[in-house]
């Protein structure tokens, strides 16, 4: 055994690794909870009588593999799913990697009658999904259910070609290309991109004689975004299939008729979040939503709902509705958005604490004055004008300008607003945003319809409570254990740090919970060392001391590591030192494109790949290429995010902790997902370091930020890390 004493794990492979189809023993075929309805045929014409269960369906598509089985959390998820279909009650699964997760859930959809949603946040997952798990499931299904179940995919508008707009559309059009760019460094193109954009909308037009969906995605080579804008339409700006000449050809109905025959649609959350603020007209109707990354939902429909006013944006409106407008209406446009440039030019960049400055109070006053001219002077899109598709794109931006002034000025106590500038380039904005969503989502969310929301980390510090209401759910509190029946526990497992879990609250009104833990051995797969000995990190960067652990570990398994740093400079110097120090090669996000960097890293058995927030997530990298991810600090939200120190504040206010409450609820869910990089396959082994001592030192949330992530075997000690990696790299 690699590391001597017994507790300590062998780097036993355990199981057999594989889609999320299974590959292990066969497993047996309990009875589903699923309510059998009364016969009858549906909507799609298969009889409802002896509909087969969800475990029947897992059943076939997991055999439908050379050597395929159900998994235990895969089969436990899908019972707990029917039973969640037949009472309508919420569910909450924590289904951790290599579960097979979507097949655990999309198995009991095909019980329902009529279009089950599926929401994801990641384009990855839904590609997955769509490209992968639904075609293979289908046709393993196909004779059990006695016809092939159909699926589809519902995008935002302006995913798909619009040939209104297209047949609008230009190379030399002044008010949407030469001069309508917004390109962070700001300025117009040179008469070569503009041939280039000529060239680009000649093959869109091209491509809109041959394509059957119009989908950006499908088109291939793609175009750059301002060509796209020319050729697509954003839905407010959209006047309506009935209102279009091109209404019975339009791409994006044709997607949603589609949709509204199919047996899963499957689409995004930020489509989904849209949907529920506009009232529920865009995603077909439902009986069930599975959310999929379900701890990403919240954020989304955050971002949905906030808005922000730029002086490039008023400026490009103000173009567009020229040749509309009188010319002194017009005008008025035009200086609002001067306006707004000298304000953001002398309010500094971070959170309005204390209200809008005065500056910017007067220039979205003067946004709000002329804007509502604007607005009043163009009047109704009537059937009979000359250009009705440019009238309506022109009152759609000019409505939002409107309507973001005046919500500024209301100012607000649910509101955060902040002034957003960027490093690099010019771009200045005044944003503004909901305090929190958690009611939106409890309003709109769960209206007739049963939920089922997922992911690999939906337990914080062991519990569901904290996701659960920031879902819009209510949770009960929940009672942690006495003192002594804590020092009980630790006296008994002396392998781990963290006190004993308090009891998770599993369900509330309307919901309940299941965590169907993972096929993997982590505490035999990996350890989770702190570097306990390490400084409290303070300023920027990475320390000298952070620096040498780094470097030690790095060298003892001669590459093969995955840097995740809480900022780009940090990420910088960890490159500088690795490549000054040693042979290995180093590669670092920005360098290269990411999936470039993402390919060689896989390849390249001795290489680093470093990085910031993006890598987090989306890296997956089973095998012996990553066996050491280095954290280099617990990842809370910076001071300066408008957003999470504004929830913080308000938590203060109200007699509670901020800290507590908000950052140290975002901070475990990016450590575990960053963790999370290490164990993707039963076959995985290796060390995540924490370059944090605060992780095993803070009495207040180091636990609880220990208890959110899977459960390695633990360390403090560097000699056991540096030996268990020097063993790696011999074998």
């Amino acid at each position: 055994m690699p590391y001597g004493d017994p507790p300590r794990p062998a780097w036993a492979t355990v199981g057999v690794g594989g889609s999320g189809y299974g590959a292990t023993v066969t497993a047996s075929r309990p009875a589903s909870a699923a309510a059998s309805s009364p016969a009858s045929t549906s909507r799609s014409g298969r009889r409802r009588g002896s509909r087969p269960s969800g475990v029947d369906l897992l059943t076939a598509a997991v055999e439908a593999v050379p050597g395929g089985a159900a998994r235990p959390g895969q089969q436990q998820m899908t019972e707990a799913i029917s039973a969640s279909i037949a009472s309508r009650e919420h569910l909450l699964v924590q289904a951790g990697t290599g579960t097979g997760k979507s097949l655990g859930y999309l198995a009991p959809a095909l019980t329902v009658d009529g279009p089950v949603v599926v929401s994801t946040a990641t384009l990855a997952l839904q590609s997955q999904l769509v490209e992968h798990d639904l075609p293979r499931l289908a046709d393993a299904v196909t004779p059990l259910l006695g016809r092939r179940p159909t699926f589809a995919v519902l995008k935002g508008r302006h995913h798909y070609l619009c040939l209104a707009r297209l047949d609008n559309s230009s190379e030399d059009e002044p008010g949407d290309t030469l001069f309508d760019d917004p390109r962070p460094a700001g300025g117009t193109k040179w008469l070569g991109e503009a041939g280039r954009l000529g060239k680009q909308i000649q093959r869109l037009r091209d491509w809109a004689m041959e394509t059957d969906t119009g989908d950006r995605d499908e088109l291939d080579p793609g175009v750059d975004d301002q060509a796209w804008r020319l050729a697509s339409m954003p839905a407010r700006e959209c006047v309506g299939a009935s209102r279009c000449p091109f209404g019975d050809e339009c791409f994006a109905e044709a997607s949603r008729a589609r949709a509204r025959e199919a047996d899963i649609v499957v689409t995004n959350h930020s489509l989904l979040a849209v949907d529920m603020l506009a009232g529920r007209h865009i995603v077909p109707p439902h009986k069930l939503l599975i959310v999929d990354e379900a701890h990403e939902l919240a954020d989304r429909v955050s971002s949905a709902a906030q808005a922000e006013l730029t002086p490039d944006l008023i400026d490009r409106s103000a173009r567009r509705a020229r040749p509309l407008l009188k010319p002194e209406v017009a005008e008025a446009l035009t200086e609002a958005g001067d306006a707004l440039a000298v304000g953001l030019g002398e309010t500094g960049a971070g959170r309005l604490t204390g209200g809008l400055p005065t500056v910017l109070r007067e220039a979205c006053t003067v946004l709000d004055s002329a804007t509502r001219a604007a607005l009043d002077a163009l009047g109704d899109v009537k059937s009979d004008d000359p250009d009705p598709v440019r009238k309506q794109q022109v009152k759609a931006v000019l409505d939002d300008l409107s309507k973001t002034s005046q919500r500024l000025l209301e100012e607000a106590d649910h509101d955060v607003a902040w002034v957003e500038k960027h490093e690099q380039g010019s771009r200045r904005a005044l944003v503004v945003a909901p305090l929190s969503v958690a009611g939106t989502l409890a309003t709109h969310l769960y209206e007739e319809r049963t939920v089922v929301a997922t992911s690999a980390t939906l337990t914080l510090g062991g519990r569901f409570d904290t996701v659960a209401r920031a879902l819009g759910l209510e949770a009960p509190p929940v009672t942690p254990p006495s003192p002594a029946a804590d020092a009980q526990a630790r006296a008994t497992d002396r392998r781990t740090a963290a006190p004993t879990p308090v009891e998770p609250a599993t369900e509330g009104d309307g919901w309940r919970s299941l965590d169907v833990g993972s096929p993997f051995d982590y505490a035999r797969q990996g350890i989770l060392y702190v570097a306990a000995h390490l400084p409290r990190p303070s300023a920027s960067g990475l320390p000298d001391a952070a620096g040498e652990e780094l470097l030690t570990l790095v060298q003892a398994l001669g590459g093969r590591t995955l840097g995740l740093f809480s900022s780009r400079r940090a990420a910088q110097q960890a490159a500088e030192l690795v490549r000054a120090r040693t042979d290995l090669p180093v590669l670092l996000q920005g360098e290269e494109a990411l999936p470039l960097l993402v390919r060689r890293f896989r390849e390249e058995r001795s290489s680093c790949l470093f990085g910031v927030m993006s890598l987090w997530q989306g890296v997956d990298v089973p095998g012996d290429s990553c066996q050491l991810v280095v954290i280099d600090r617990l990842p809370f939200p910076r001071p300066d995010e408008p957003l999470a120190a504004a929830r913080a504040a308000a938590v203060d206010s109200s007699g509670g902790s901020g800290f507590a409450a908000v950052s140290v609820p975002i901070a475990a869910i990016r450590l575990a997902q960053g963790v999370g990089r290490l164990i993707r396959a039963t076959g995985d082994k290796g060390v995540v370091a924490v370059l944090d001592s605060r992780l095993e030192t803070a009495r207040g949330y180091g636990p609880f930020l220990r208890r959110s992530l899977p459960p390695f075997w633990y360390t403090t000690r560097s000699e056991v890390a540096r030996g268990a990696l020097e063993r790696l790299a011999k074998s």
